[in-house]
């Protein structure tokens, strides 16, 4: 006959254990990480449409500077260079959730944020510049489609700015739903995925001459 104590011990596993199953997909990924993955598919067709309009109407300058002649690829490639040390930071933000070192990842979130929040204010800098220039919005469908692109992929860090702004407000008041590791590499892949369209951006927009 079984204890009190070993029957209890019996049933929270079978509770943790119908818990886990119940969170877990047929492609063994969580339900968390399969909507994540979903959301980042949706979002490369999204922006793989952005790019491909770029690419369409770089060259249709009928009023305004030219590309050429506005882009500064120093000041672009440092700001670049700050957006993908942002993936190191994240990429010991997670590492240090895995470990359960909650001042390690508030301290690497909040530095993935700072670094962020640059890149983002280098991107204004550069938009007022370029309308200073003379390539408005509606300058030329170059302005047009170069604006959208790169001003959309800004949002995008802005977004991730604030979940991580949010994250390490929840986390200093534990109150981070479910697996807080998960929690954080969700972020983290999200963020991740803003860093690699980034790279095509900048490839494909600054580097490549029309």
């Amino acid at each position: 006959m079984l204890r009190p104590a070993t029957v209890m011990r019996l049933g929270h596993h079978m509770a943790d254990t119908a818990t886990h199953e119940a969170h877990v997909t047929s492609t063994g990924l969580s339900n968390v990480k399969l909507g994540m993955w979903l959301f980042l598919g949706s979002e490369c067709l999204l922006f793989g449409g952005l790019i491909s309009t770029y690419m369409l109407y770089r060259g249709r300058v009928s009023n305004g500077p030219t590309p050429e002649q506005i882009y500064d690829i120093p000041f672009t490639s440092v700001s670049s260079f700050v957006l993908l040390m942002s993936s190191l930071t994240m990429v010991l933000a997670v590492a240090a959730a895995h470990k359960k070192d909650d001042r390690g990842t508030n301290l690497w979130l909040t530095v993935t944020a700072l670094l962020g929040a640059t890149f983002v204010g280098g991107q204004v800098y550069e938009f007022t510049a370029f309308y200073n220039e003379g390539l408005g919005f509606t300058t030329s469908l170059f302005g047009s489609s170069f604006y959208t692109l790169t001003g959309f992929h800004g949002v995008h860090v802005t977004v991730g700015i604030i979940m991580l702004i949010a994250l390490v407000a929840i986390n200093k008041r534990s109150r981070v739903p479910g697996s807080k590791s998960e929690t954080v590499e969700m972020i983290g892949l999200y963020w991740h995925f803003v860093d690699i369209v980034w790279i095509i951006i900048f490839t494909l927009v600054y580097l490549i001459p029309v």
